[in-house]
């Protein structure tokens, strides 16, 4: 094995999540296409195309017990940066909401980002 390339994202509407990702953490559409009924849609950070992330509409009961949940009460995923500050205001004022503000700890400075369906994902600078 070599990497990881895609991780599975169930959401309840795909355009919001959408619009989420991309217009409020800054995302980008990596691919979004429709197979008949069907669309795939993936959306990567702005620097890293080997890593996309699977929007993917949930169906079944299983799977929409899931949205929001994935990860229980834990981060779902990190997303590093380079200036947590910069990244935490830039967020904040397109209307991202935090749990509390950056903190900087001996594994780097970090704030956890509530997504829109109740997902975790934690904002990380590692240290200098």
């Amino acid at each position: 094995m070599k990497k990881i390339t895609l991780f599975k994202l169930y959401v309840k509407d795909q355009d919001e999540a959408l619009r989420f990702y991309v217009d409020k953490l800054g995302f980008r559409v990596a691919e979004d296409n429709r197979l008949g009924d069907y669309r795939w849609l993936l959306i990567s950070a702005p620097d890293n195309h080997e890593f996309s992330v699977n929007l993917e509409i949930a169906k079944t009961d299983e799977e929409k017990r899931l949205v929001g949940r994935q990860a229980a009460a834990q981060p779902l995923f990190s997303l590093s940066t380079d200036d947590c500050m910069r990244d935490y205001a830039e967020m904040k004022r397109r209307g991202v909401p935090f749990e509390g503000e950056p903190k900087v700890m001996p594994y780097g400075t970090g704030v956890m980002i509530q997504e829109l369906y109740g997902n975790k994902i934690y904002l990380n600078q590692d240290p200098a």
